[in-house]
């Protein structure tokens, strides 16, 4: 039996919207245990400098490693454009983050190189999905929209109505003068706006989920390099954890409901913990 396979998978977040990504995963690989870090505390990281993003990456990769993870899933976009090819240089695991996997389903599924991105104001200044695309098809017309208010909304439990139609028309109203073949859902919290989305933008539009396409690029990673977990006996039942830096009002409300199930083996690490973990 391939030892390292029977370890868990790691997934950090600066706050809730990974939990996205946490769900994907749970469906696909429901053979995998997963253990979810939520910077709560010093949420949002798209206002900090990068070098502290960077950091804070660093710290709570190294938090993971203790646990002994063997991948890591960086589900932050703001973390994935400005951590990921530092942690890829100091670490040697699979280190995948979220903007590569949309970026490239997102090619694949625009075969007129027709390319709609929306997401955080700092994702989308950040130039991250451009860079991506650009990479995979230099060919590629992109439009990129900045969405701030739809995180506030989701985490508000903000229900399917007039209001969020309203919002999501007027965030949108560009690429229906000039229409997209596919629209990356470029933050971890718009998911859960995809039937909404869908129904603003229209049907012919595909809906590039990151959440979905990084759960099949680390499963497809899994296999490529056999570390897929095969349950034994009783392992079949082994516990997903989740650890955060603090418990915002409402938290463990929200955190279910992105879920999609209660919330169980929830625990907080100090922040002078979690600094302990600091690395050069």
């Amino acid at each position: 039996m391939n030892q390292v396979a029977q370890n868990p998978i790691g997934i950090f977040d600066s706050g809730l919207g990974g939990i996205s990504v946490v769900r994907a995963m749970m469906e696909l690989l429901p053979d995998e245990r997963l253990i979810y870090f939520g910077d709560t505390a010093r949420v949002p990281y798209g206002s900090k400098s990068n070098e502290t993003v960077r950091r804070f990456s660093r710290q709570i990769v190294n938090f993971l490693l203790d646990h002994q993870v063997k991948m890591v899933v960086v589900a932050c976009n703001t973390a994935s454009a400005i951590a990921l090819d530092d942690l890829r240089g100091r670490w040697n695991l699979p280190i995948i983050g979220v903007i590569e996997p949309g970026a490239t389903a997102a090619v694949n599924k625009s075969p007129s190189n027709r390319v709609g991105v929306i997401g955080t104001t700092s994702t989308i200044h950040s130039g991250a999905y451009e860079k991506a695309l650009l990479t995979r098809n230099p060919n590629l017309n992109i439009q990129s929209k900045a969405c701030p208010l739809l995180v506030p909304l989701v985490e508000e439990g903000w229900p399917e109505d007039d209001v969020l139609t309203g919002v999501l028309e007027r965030y949108l109203s560009g690429y229906k003068q000039s229409p997209v073949e596919s629209l990356i859902l470029g933050c971890t919290h718009y998911p859960y706006l995809k039937e909404a989305i869908q129904r603003v933008i229209g049907p012919d539009v595909n809906l590039i989920d990151s959440g979905e396409e990084t759960a099949r690029m680390v499963q497809d990673i899994l296999i490529e390099k056999s570390m897929a977990h095969t349950p034994v006996g009783q392992d079949a039942a082994r516990k997903h954890h989740f650890y955060v830096s603090d418990f915002p009002q409402r938290f463990q409300e929200t955190a279910s409901r992105f879920l999609g199930r209660p919330l169980e083996n929830l625990f907080r690490i100090e922040l002078e913990v979690l600094e302990s973990y600091s690395v050069g």
